[in-house]
């Protein structure tokens, strides 16, 4: 049984998307990040970096004591190694889908996650800030079109842990002005990830945990945007 500590944001989705498509049992938590749940001392013993989401594994391989993993891109490749789905069968397809799980750690999340910043919850429009931010997702739009040229996913030999860490950040992309009609084969495989069983199960089951959320005040987004080491308590 896996506990997932979540809220549905891109890097949440991540999380659901490998649990449905691969069949195990799991209880969701939510993780109000607008109310700052993500502070309390229970959730900073899992998520130290006091982000979500988390995982509790409760029946670890080795038998032994729960086993609690934060940061998304470390979870898919744990789960991904445990349950041995999703990450390829040779060094070379799992070099490969590291990559560009790295790829989406490192460049699309961060760019992606400061446009929809800029664009949607900054308050006050900072034109350098909403070029800079809009001009680099499109760029890495780019790489990822390039990449999906010939392919139907994006490494590996099949559906991998990098297409589950790569489409919840491009699900907001009318957000972030970025239009799929410029990118064919983005738009293509997008298009075929978002018709998959898992991935419908997966978005229900965020719509069930926002559903209990009201919409942020900006007494919660200065919660939520305006963190420093004095928010954070200690667990």
């Amino acid at each position: 049984m896996i506990d997932l500590f979540y809220w549905p944001t891109p890097n949440g989705h991540k999380i659901t998307l490998f649990l449905e498509e691969a069949g195990v049992d799991y209880t969701l938590h939510g993780v109000n990040i607008g109310a700052g749940d993500q502070f309390k001392p229970d959730f900073l013993k899992i998520a130290p970096n006091n982000r979500m989401p988390a995982i509790i594994d409760t029946a670890p391989v080795d038998g032994g004591d729960p086993v609690s993993v934060f940061e998304s891109g470390a979870i898919l490749i744990y789960l991904a190694l445990k349950h041995d789905r999703f990450y390829g069968e040779t060094q070379r397809e799992r070099t490969d889908i590291l990559q560009w799980l790295m790829w989406q750690m490192g460049g699309l999340g961060p760019m992606a996650g400061q446009n929809g910043h800029f664009n949607i919850y900054a308050p006050e429009q900072v034109p350098y800030a909403i070029a800079r931010y809009t001009n680099e997702t499109n760029r890495l739009y780019g790489v990822l079109d390039r990449r999906l040229e010939g392919r139907e996913f994006v490494a590996g030999n099949g559906y991998s842990i990098a297409d589950m860490a790569i489409y919840p950040w491009i699900v907001p992309h009318e957000a972030h002005k970025q239009d799929l009609n410029d990118f064919p084969n983005v738009k293509r495989w997008f298009d075929a990830i978002a018709a998959r069983p898992a991935t419908l199960r997966a978005y229900e089951e965020g719509k069930t945990i926002q559903a209990e959320a009201k919409p942020m005040t900006d007494e919660q987004k200065a919660v939520l945007f305006g963190q420093t080491a004095a928010n954070t308590t200690k667990a």
